[in-house]
């Protein structure tokens, strides 16, 4: 799986991650899995048109030692569709661009 990963957490750091995200993201019936939704400017038109899948999200794993932002777009809904494919170059940038963000806001720097 094509990733973005942020290792080296220490404690305090999973901790400010963990409210974060349990406090501003969904979560998925699995622990430690939140799904981050895309901005539906930057849908490409096959994920535009595929309203029934609506949102398109990424699956943020957090674990104590570490952050993985999967780059790929996902359903919620099903489990496959012609929709769900890795991230474009723009959309990417984004998620990298908003984990950052998330990162910075929290005071953490690894």
């Amino acid at each position: 799986m094509k990733q973005y990963l942020i290792d080296g957490l220490r404690l305090a750091d999973y901790q400010k991650l963990k409210a974060y995200l349990d406090k501003y993201l969904k979560s998925s019936p699995l622990d430690g899995i939140y799904w981050l939704e895309l901005d539906s400017a930057l849908l490409t038109p096959i994920q535009k048109s595929h309203k029934e899948c609506y949102p398109h999200v990424f699956a943020l794993i957090l674990e104590q030692a570490y952050l993985s932002c999967e780059f790929l777009v996902r359903i919620k809904k099903n489990i496959k569709c012609d929709c769900m494919d890795y991230a474009t170059k723009e959309q990417r940038d984004w998620l990298i661009d908003q984990t950052d963000a998330i990162l910075e806001k929290l005071g953490i720097s690894i």
